[in-house]
């Protein structure tokens, strides 16, 4: 019923020719959680475009000209307080010339949000991060993934529509997210990539 994790052995748009579509995931992440969850993503996206087309982007070390450049913007955050932190917050405020100069008006917009609960307040982040890209005039894209379950290796097991949801628990970032929020991230990636591709004017 759910589209697999595992590599597409043909482009989505159909050809063999390569898609000019550039993919950049912006995170914060404060412990590699979040930062493990975009990589997950990135990878998603990469089994639809070629590696060098998608990049994973740090808040603290922003590739701007990458990001301008973009067709696909995928926000990842951490959640501190029922909120996305303040670093993150500070990226936010930081486009806000982009953001008058309409510089992401059409662009592709996704997110996703980690914490430690299983609820943790994920929602709010999420809305927050589309109401952001809202701002920017950019095409939201959610998670249309039906939940193969709610145990550790089901995918989109927190029933997740608006964005990708993800739960790390106290423990090292190479264990945790568990394995099923890791594949639902790479899932989510791919079809992010998959959509945008889809829509791409004829050439």
């Amino acid at each position: 019923m759910n589209t697999p994790v595992t590599p597409s052995l043909q482009p989505a748009n159909g050809t063999d020719t390569p898609s000019n579509v550039t993919f950049a995931v912006i995170y914060h992440s404060s412990y590699g959680h979040t930062k493990r969850v975009a990589e997950a993503v990135a990878m998603g996206a990469r089994q639809q475009l070629p590696e060098s087309q998608v990049k994973a982007i740090d808040i603290h070390d922003v590739d701007w000209d990458f990001v301008d450049a973009a067709d696909v913007l995928i926000f990842g955050s951490a959640v501190y307080m029922g909120s996305a932190p303040a670093a993150f917050k500070t990226f936010m405020d930081e486009t806000s010339k982009r953001w008058y100069h309409r510089k992401w008006e059409g662009k592709w917009a996704a997110g996703f949000a980690n914490s430690g609960g299983l609820s943790g307040d994920k929602l709010a982040v999420l809305q927050q991060i589309c109401l952001f890209a809202m701002q920017h005039g950019m095409n939201w894209i959610g998670m249309p993934l039906m939940p193969t379950g709610h145990n550790e290796n089901d995918l989109n097991r927190l029933s997740s529509f608006l964005g990708l949801m993800t739960q790390s628990v106290n423990a090292p970032p190479e264990e945790t997210p568990g394995q099923g929020d890791i594949d639902t991230a790479i899932w989510f990636g791919d079809h992010v990539a998959k959509t945008v591709l889809k829509h791409q004017p004829a050439r």
